[in-house]
Formats: C-alpha cells, structure tokens, sequence
C-alpha cells in the first residue's frame, strides 16, 4: 500500500478520537500558567503512542520529539492548550464543567489536533526524514504569553522551521487562510490611575471628581487614532475597563482604566503611548489631579516567513486540495497571537484553520460565551499537521 493510502487510513481512524479529545478538553478548561491536568493529559496521551522523546520545558507545557531514522531538517508544530475566564453558555453535552473558565478560542482543537499528528506520525517513523518536534504551548492568553518562557528553555534550539494553526470561527469550514508576511498586529496593554480627591457626592467642589476627569481621559485618547495617525495605518486603541468609586453619594479618590493598544508599524507602535500620556497629563493638570501611567509592551506581530509560506501553501495543496486555500491580506488580523516568540526565533508559519458554520450554530467570535468550532474542521488541520513533516523536512 502507497505512503498516501496509508497516511490516509491511519487520518481516518484517529479523526474520531482527535474530536473526543477535544470534547474532553473543552470540558475541562484550564486557566494560563494553570494548565496542570490539561498538560498531564497530553503528556499520557503522548506517552501511550510510544517512540516519543517527551519532556516538560516548564511546568505546565509538554514538548515530544519524534526522530525519524535518516538525518534531515527540524520541524517544530505548536498548539497551545489554555482557556479563557469566561463562563460558558452553550448547552452542548460537553459543556465546561469548571464555572467561570471555558475554552472560548479553540485551544482544545489546537491540541487535539496536534496529539492526532502525533498519533499518525509515530505510526509512520519509517517515513520521518530529521525530527518532529510537537509543542504543547501553555498560556497564550495572558502576556508575557508560553511561548516566550518554551523559549528561553530551549524548544527551539537547533530547529529549521515552526508553524502554528489557529481555528477560525469567523471564516466558514472548507478553507485554510495563509498569508505571507506581516499577520497579525503588535498588542499592548495600559493601565492608567486618575488620582482625585474625594468628597461627598452632594459638593462636588470640595473635591476634585477623578469620574469625571476619567471620562474625559476615554474620549480623548480616541483622538489618537483619529487625529495623530494616518489613516492609512491600522491601529485600535480600547479602554476595556474601569474601576472607582464605592458608594452612590461618594466621590471617589481614584479610578483605573485599563485597555489594549493593538498596531502593526513599529515606530507607531513607540509612538502611541508618548501621546496617550501627553492627554493624560494635560487632562488632569487641567483639573489638579494627578496621574500614575504604566505601558507595557505584549505581544509582537506574527511575520510569515515567504520561503516557508510558500511551502505551506504546497503542503495544504497536498493535504487537502488547491480549493482550501485562502490568500489573506498583509496585517489580516487585529488579534494578536505570542505564536510571534517563536516566529521571532526561526522560520515561521502561522495558518487560520476555518471552523465556522452558520448551518450548526457556530456564529460566535471568539472569547464568546457561546463561541464554537465545526469539528470537521479538525480533521482538516489534523491532515496539515501530518503532511508538513512529511513534506518539508525532505526538501
């Protein structure tokens, strides 16, 4: 029987299971830097397959390598397996069984299907050319982000190339996005402290009202994107939160806001935080108060490297036909990903894996209470994960 037929065959038989393993995951969500039983249950899992090298990097990750029997380049494949704080609200029977966490971003499907490539590959040794190695990401949500921390362990270390799917619910199951280049946007995050001076709600003047100073401070740092930037570039600047005050006829003595700054030009991406503070400065010296500023650089953009891009959209082509493939555009997504740590190190490709299905529901965007993914589009990442080692380490 031909290598294809068997790949085939062997893809086959695991697509079920790769779909209980997600169910499984998605039942049983776990916070970043949190993930202890999801990184034990890859670990067994991976274990079960036998002829893996397998190892913990850190505490709550899992790296397998897979060596084939004739020398060749290194490939590295991540998923990231964390979930977010959010409390589900679909009613599915796999419901998250851990109130108030859930996996609302497809990290259970990163996973299962990077634990089905291993499954098939294992069985296929004889066929590996160099090494395979399988990186089982924690923490993807929260900044400094995993993958930074996999790292500065090693994971990396004497690799060719890394590549990275990501579910897409937004895009409906039958195609692969790839774009060549710049991805996704730079992400960083503010947190800003309006210190007033308290009173009683009933003499605003004896006081100064960080509320209102505040609210001054959100609608003014929107004139950044609007009045200080080309409109040519993309930027988005969000206050997420806000935070003061304890009673209804108190003023209080400080409120916090909190957001993100999401960009894709580096000198932008400088720029913006000397601006905000410039508005936040003048604002509340306008009204004597005083402020405490702190930006903290996150998460970089993903840069798809041509060469290997080029490769990918080989490998798809192989996998599942010329018809899967999407061709996205330059900085595609606002959404940020530390995929980029590792992008950053070597080679990298990072490739959106279509899941959406109006017919079935699946409507919701990510970090939605009743977000989903199309289980068949599992199989279809699986069968990228399979055919990449196969194809690139040979070239």
């Amino acid at each position: 029987m031909s290598t294809i037929l068997v790949t085939e065959q062997l893809i086959e038989e695991v697509k079920d299971t790769v779909i209980g393993w997600r169910r499984y995951l998605h039942q049983h969500p776990e916070l970043s830097f949190q993930e202890e039983k999801t990184s034990q249950f890859v670990y067994e899992m991976l274990e079960s397959f036998g002829g893996l090298e397998i190892t913990r990097p850190t505490k709550t990750c899992v790296m397998a390598v897979l060596k084939g029997n004739q020398p060749g380049r290194v490939l590295a494949m991540r998923a990231d397996m964390d979930a977010l704080a959010i409390m589900e609200e679909n009613d599915f029977e796999f419901v998250s069984e851990n109130p108030g966490v859930m996996h609302a971003c497809g990290h259970d499907g990163h996973t299962a299907m990077l634990l089905g490539a291993a499954k098939v590959l294992t069985q296929l040794k004889d066929q590996i050319i160099g090494e395979v190695r399988f990186i089982f990401q924690h923490a993807e949500e929260i900044p400094p982000g995993g993958a930074a921390e996999m790292v500065k362990a090693g994971v990396l270390e004497g690799a060719d190339y890394v590549i990275g799917l990501h579910l897409s619910s937004p895009i409906p199951t039958g195609k692969i996005g790839i774009g060549y280049g710049t991805l996704s946007a730079n992400c960083d995050v503010f947190n800003i402290a309006i210190n007033g001076k308290g009173g009683h709600s009933s003499q605003p003047n004896t006081a100064i009202d960080p509320v209102v100073i505040s609210a001054q401070v959100v609608t003014n740092l929107q004139s950044i994107v609007s009045r200080n930037i080309a409109t040519r570039e993309k930027v988005v600047l969000s206050v997420t939160q806000i935070h003061g005050g304890t009673a209804q006829n108190i003023i209080p003595q400080s409120v916090t806001l909190n957001g993100t700054v999401r960009s894709f030009d580096p000198d932008i991406r400088k720029k913006v935080p000397e601006l905000m503070e410039r508005i936040v400065k003048g604002i509340t010296d306008a009204h004597g108060a005083s402020y405490e500023f702190d930006y903290e650089f996150g998460y970089s953009s993903v840069v798809n490297e041509e060469k290997l891009t080029a490769k990918m959209e080989n490998v798809i082509e192989s996998a599942l036909g010329e018809e899967f493939i999407l061709r996205l555009p330059s900085c595609f997504m606002m959404g940020s990903e530390d995929f980029s740590a590792f992008s950053e190190e070597v080679p990298g490709c990072f490739l959106l894996v279509a899941a959406g299905n109006e017919e079935k529901g699946i409507i919701h965007p990510h970090h939605h209470p009743r977000f989903s993914v199309d289980e068949a589009a599992l199989e279809h990442g699986m069968k990228i994960l399979v055919e990449a080692p196969l194809r690139l380490n040979k070239e």
